[in-house]
């Protein structure tokens, strides 16, 4: 997302940086503009107190007029290395899940200390932001509900899902025999292999469905349950009815030589697989979480099922399968969440038109 719009603020004329705190996680480079420059802060990930300085350094080097942030620890960098600055841009952080670090119920497994500090220090910079952006209605709804967030300040941008780009990458090849073999429908998976996306629900939908008919699901991405669900696939005997080929630089060409897109997500702050599903005219059955409740629309333009319900998506599933909607309604839906549309409004709050002047006396301090 921060790709898409930071090559549409280029293209309108915007100088432009796309500031990473670790660069060789970088996995869409060849997307960025050559208009836009890369910098690497060369930060481990999570390394929240060198990430400060180093942003810091950059402040004092490029003075920029504003500065927009995504993801729970870079939010925080952002907002306190502006406030340790000499040079105070405008800074706008965004939210992307409902339930992130900072908006959702700490889990279990992250109760320790440290990562009880950690996300103190992520919820109170929220408070400091110039403003803070959600991608949906229901994340806007659990940002409002930090301690100390102004609601005025918050504001709600959909995801620059669509552009004409992917319609053009969708016609590419696609090297997967089995979206050759047009006799047989394919259920297609993109999202990363962990517990959020749900993708072993997904396996046990697929297992029911092919029950009453043949079919084949791809699940496209990577990640720390590969061989759970590997061993899954195993135990439920679909080895010759499951491919696994990992992550991919073009998913949409699978998309659309795909019969139907699923997503089993337990929690989803957009859903921006969704989006680009539709743009490739592919129908698309969705678990109902808050992101994917707003992009279809209630279900207007897919069905929506209970998060966990196997049977519920098998169903869904089959009944897209026998009665899909016509691509172009999927493809005029999928327009509404435009990079343009999204852009502007990105832009209106990151560099209104009444600006003060926001320099400090400098300070010699930063090095």
């Amino acid at each position: 997302m921060l790709v898409r719009l930071a090559t549409r603020f280029a293209e309108l004329g915007h100088k432009t940086d796309l500031v990473l705190l670790d660069g060789s996680r970088n996995n869409y480079a060849a997307e960025l503009s050559p208009n836009v420059s890369v910098v690497n802060l060369d930060v481990p990930r999570w390394r929240f107190v060198k990430g400060i300085p180093a942003l810091r350094r950059y402040l004092r080097r490029e003075v920029p007029d504003a500065m927009l942030a995504a993801l729970p620890t870079a939010n925080a960098i952002a907002v306190w290395a502006c406030a340790l600055s000499s040079w105070h841009p405008r800074v706008v952080i965004s939210e992307r899940n409902a339930d992130s670090t900072a908006v959702g119920t700490l889990k279990p497994q992250h109760r320790g200390m440290r990562n009880r500090l950690a996300r103190m220090a992520i919820r109170s910079s929220y408070r400091f932001a110039d403003g803070v952006i959600a991608i949906s209605d229901g994340v806007a709804e659990g940002v409002r509900a930090v301690p100390g967030v102004r609601p005025e300040r918050v504001h709600v941008i959909h995801n620059p899902s669509w552009s004409p780009e992917i319609e053009k990458r969708a016609a590419e090849p696609v090297d997967h025999p089995w979206l050759h073999d047009t006799g047989m429908p394919v259920i297609l998976m993109v999202g990363r292999l962990v517990q959020q996306k749900d993708p072993e629900t997904l396996l046990h939908a697929f297992a029911l469905l092919t029950r009453s008919r043949e079919a084949r699901l791809i699940i496209l991405g990577e990640g720390l349950l590969r061989r759970d669900l590997e061993a899954c696939v195993r135990r439920l005997g679909l080895e010759d009815h499951v491919s696994m080929p990992g992550f991919s630089e073009n998913p949409f060409a699978f998309m659309r030589r795909a019969s139907v897109l699923a997503l089993s997500s337990h929690n989803e702050g957009f859903g921006n697989v969704i989006v680009e599903a539709m743009a490739c005219g592919t129908p698309v059955v969705s678990t109902d979480s808050v992101g994917p409740s707003e992009v279809l629309d209630g279900g207007r333009y897919g069905p929506l099922v209970p998060v966990g319900d196997a049977a519920a998506l098998a169903e869904a599933i089959a009944a897209t399968l026998d009665r899909p909607l016509p691509a172009e309604t999927l493809k005029a839906r999928a327009r509404e969440f435009s990079v343009e549309k999204a852009a502007d409004a990105y832009l209106r709050i990151l560099l209104p038109e009444e600006k003060s002047s926001r320099l400090r006396q400098p300070d010699p301090g930063v090095a």
